[in-house]
């Protein structure tokens, strides 16, 4: 994806979640992979300890790399889901790193709203 049109839409599912949720500012990638963590679980619980959110943000990011990178094991006796890794991320650099997870993001979203996430509010 072109460097321009990721950061449009990037900026897209940013405003879209802010809105959705009524937040102050914009979610950072973190905050966004925080969420799709919790999704991904399917709780409604809304506190977690520093460890929990730490598991939900690798809940996420092996959710997004499912295709490439993880092949989804199962779920624990406690709920949580876990994932095997099938072949090493090969995106070297934070940047390139992050990138790629807005990708993902970018198509996650797209999946979840389609046509919706497009449309103005």
């Amino acid at each position: 994806m072109k460097e321009w049109k990721l950061d449009f839409e990037w900026l897209r599912i940013r405003h879209k979640i802010k809105d959705t949720l009524g937040l102050e500012k914009l979610p950072d990638l973190n905050a966004v992979l925080l969420l799709i963590g919790i999704r991904e679980l399917g709780t409604n619980e809304t506190q977690f300890s520093k460890e929990e959110k730490q598991d939900l943000m690798h809940v996420a990011v092996c959710s997004l790399l499912e295709d490439d990178y993880y092949e989804f094991e199962g779920m624990d006796a406690d709920g949580w889901p876990h994932w095997t890794p099938i072949r090493q991320v090969d995106v070297a650099g934070v940047d390139n790193q992050e990138k790629l997870l807005k990708e993902k993001i970018i198509t996650y979203f797209d999946q979840i709203f389609g046509n919706e996430l497009l449309q103005q509010n």
